[in-house]
């Protein structure tokens, strides 16, 4: 086990990991478990499923809790598992939720409640609050999940200010994909003991030097060995800068193309597997050409086989 790793505040780089689909498009249950081990074994410290790039708000809640079952069938440890849990639907969301602790997950990362847009701060901690009141459970750690270009419902200081004070024990941190690093550095200033993680490995250094967590990130599916080295040199006081500006300029090119089919063509070709090509629509597979501006723009960024 990594040793930035502990059961009460889990650092360091998640993977938020893609979920194989069969070709009737329902999740590939045991190739989900083969991958996540796959993340750990070449670096990950943790596991962030069931997320944006899990295809996870296409799945339904028995879908998620198949999921969820197989890794705690596994040999996998709970303790590197930050499932996502947040739905639009409170009974949903705290469903979920003690699932993830059933099986002994670290924390839970959790979207606000997204349909309705314009509701105010007081509305989404009445949301946070039922959750969390609900579940009744002091192991409990919640990561917001700030992705206001997908969910259009940011998550503000002033929320987080709220339940922190309201539930110190239980608020544990976020996973900020807002891709705004002075968000993220006022959050690591403004909120000590308060775990930020970037949203994407572009600001890993960054944010592990304001004393943030590190980053969960849907590109870590194949960049997590470069990922490891920067947190690596990071962690040992080395200058990681070059490290940083190569992974950025990874991340750059991957996120060229629509981000999952990108993800999985990437799989797909580096494992000889066609079957990672499979998505739930309304996620589509690459036509040729956004094929080929993706080789392109990996082969001026250098990308190596990462996985």
């Amino acid at each position: 086990m990594n040793d930035m790793l502990c059961v009460d505040r889990p650092r360091g780089v998640a993977v938020a990991t893609l979920t194989p689909m069969t070709a009737g498009l329902e999740p590939d249950v045991d190739r989900f478990v083969v991958h996540c081990r796959r993340m750990l074994d070449r670096g990950a410290d943790l596991l962030a499923v069931l997320g944006t790039t899990g295809e996870a708000n296409s799945l339904g809640v028995d879908e998620k809790l198949r999921l969820m079952d197989a890794l705690g069938d596994s040999d996998i440890p709970g303790e590197t598992l930050l499932p996502g849990t947040g739905t639009c639907s409170i009974a949903d969301t705290v469903i979920l939720t003690r699932k993830a602790l059933e099986i002994g997950a670290a924390g839970v990362v959790m979207l606000p409640p997204f349909y309705y847009k314009g509701v105010s701060d007081a509305g989404l901690h009445a949301a946070y609050e039922e959750v969390i009141q609900r579940v009744g459970d002091a192991r409990l750690r919640l990561y917001f999940y700030n992705f206001p270009y997908n969910s259009g419902v940011p998550i503000s200081h002033g929320l987080i200010e709220g339940l922190l004070a309201a539930y110190p024990g239980a608020i544990a941190g976020i996973k900020d994909s807002s891709g705004d690093l002075d968000n993220m550095l006022a959050m690591c200033r403004r909120f000590p003991g308060f775990d930020v993680f970037a949203g994407s490995e572009q600001f890993l250094l960054p944010v592990l030097e304001a004393g943030g967590a590190g980053c969960i990130s849907a590109t870590a599916n194949v960049t997590i060995s470069l990922c490891a080295e920067v947190l690596a040199a990071a962690r040992t006081g080395e200058d990681a800068s070059t490290l940083q500006e190569q992974l950025s300029a990874w991340r750059l090119a991957i996120q060229s193309q629509p981000l999952i089919p990108a993800l999985k063509a990437i799989l797909a070709r580096d494992d000889g597997d066609e079957e990672w090509l499979a998505l739930r629509p309304p996620l589509t597979v690459l036509d040729a050409a956004s094929g080929t501006a993706l080789d392109e723009a990996l082969g001026a960024a250098g990308f190596g086989r990462a996985v």
